[in-house]
């Protein structure tokens, strides 16, 4: 899925909307005992229920792809008849209307989903009734060809308020308030299957961290039946890896530069599109050689990426690219350089010591304090 069929869903959940036909929840302790259920349809919550649940959907459905939203693809392999994919078919077709199937799914859920604290899991069944669109993009609201069915799952965090003074209008006096457990915003998700052109993909979904790094393999493999997805701080450790074993121990400064200054060209000019920018290891490789990492090293390449990050495996521009600030750090020195002004920062021999030179055009601060460190003593 990329962003327009993300934001497409998102917009789903608004007042005007009945696409949802069925609500299902679990409160679960950090015991991982059951203390209560919700399974009714979901117009029949109160309006200020419908609207709580509508932000949380939409918390659901947001994030950036491939750091927060990750779209996992099932293989043939993973679609069985006792497969987690087949329990998801399931409920989908049953529309969450059976028990026992909802019941299966909840105890898969507990069994695997490793928190620790109370949460509460919130599924849900929605027929969206896709509209047509016209030659210049325009919805055609009575040109429906297909209807998505599909599923959306909030694993939401459940915590007591924090303790503290109240006003209470019945005595006219300010008392202590009364400790709650609050749902939080949504700390998993997923939504299956996928909504990949527009359409219904039962061989994909779209699945939800709010942690980039917590993703959970263990839920994934066994209720969803998909591969887990390579986090972002992973791909970033598996490309400097690349780099490592690629350059050897001399790894100039320059080419790293290089390396950057290329990444953030390549981000800025795909920052629009509807899907991240990824580099397989052909683009890897073109990376290197463009920012002047010589034959005979690129000799080790191949080898070092297979080991590192496997042979069809494919890194995201975002994750290795960062949020574009360069930095630079010794044991005791952190240097971050505006990616546009890399120029700013050279390597030089000073009375025979290797340093970092800062060109300074503009005015300095230290600790938010401006100063000056080139006057003289006449001031100049």
């Amino acid at each position: 899925m990329n962003k327009r069929e993300i934001s497409e869903i998102k917009k789903q959940f608004k007042k005007d909307n009945n696409a949802i036909t069925r609500i299902c929840g679990c409160y679960v302790d950090a015991e991982k005992q059951i203390r209560t259920k919700l399974k009714e349809a979901f117009f029949a919550l109160s309006e200020e229920e419908i609207f709580k649940y509508y932000e949380i959907f939409k918390k659901t459905l947001s994030g950036s792809l491939g750091k927060n939203l990750h779209n996992l693809e099932y293989s043939i392999h993973d679609e069985g008849p006792e497969s987690a994919h087949a329990l998801l078919m399931k409920l989908r077709e049953e529309k969450l209307a059976d028990d026992e199937t909802v019941d299966a799914f909840f105890e898969k859920v507990i069994e695997t989903y490793d928190h620790g604290e109370n949460y509460y899991i919130i599924l849900i069944h929605s027929a969206y009734d896709i509209p047509g669109k016209a030659a210049d993009g325009e919805e055609l609201f009575d040109a429906s060809e297909e209807v998505y069915q599909h599923l959306l799952c909030c694993i939401c965090p459940v915590k007591l308020s924090e303790p503290g003074l109240s006003y209470n209008e019945m005595t006219n006096a300010i008392e202590e308030r009364p400790r709650d457990w609050w749902v939080q915003a949504p700390m998993t998700g997923f939504l299956f299957p996928a909504f990949n052109d527009r359409g219904t993909d039962i061989h994909g979904l779209l699945y939800y961290s709010k942690n980039p790094e917590a993703l959970h393999g263990e839920f994934i493999e066994a209720c969803l039946g998909a591969p887990t997805p390579v986090s972002f701080k992973a791909q970033k450790e598996a490309f400097q890896e690349i780099l490592t074993g690629t350059l050897g121990e001399e790894c100039e400064y320059e080419i790293v530069r290089q390396i950057h200054e290329n990444l953030t060209e390549m981000a800025e000019e795909h920052k629009e599109d509807t899907e991240p920018l990824t580099l397989g290891k052909s683009q890897v490789r073109e990376l290197l050689e463009k920012s002047g990492v010589e034959p005979e090293r690129m000799e080790r390449f191949d080898q070092v990426y297979e080991e590192t990050a496997g042979e069809n495996t494919a890194i995201l521009v975002p994750a290795i690219a960062g949020t574009g600030k360069f930095a630079v750090k010794t044991p005791d020195v952190d240097i971050r350089v505006n990616p546009d002004r890399l120029d700013l920062v050279e390597t030089r021999l000073v009375e025979g010591r290797k340093c970092l030179v800062i060109a300074v055009e503009d005015n300095i601060e230290v600790n938010g304090v401006p100063v000056t460190i080139w006057a003289d003593k006449n001031g100049h």
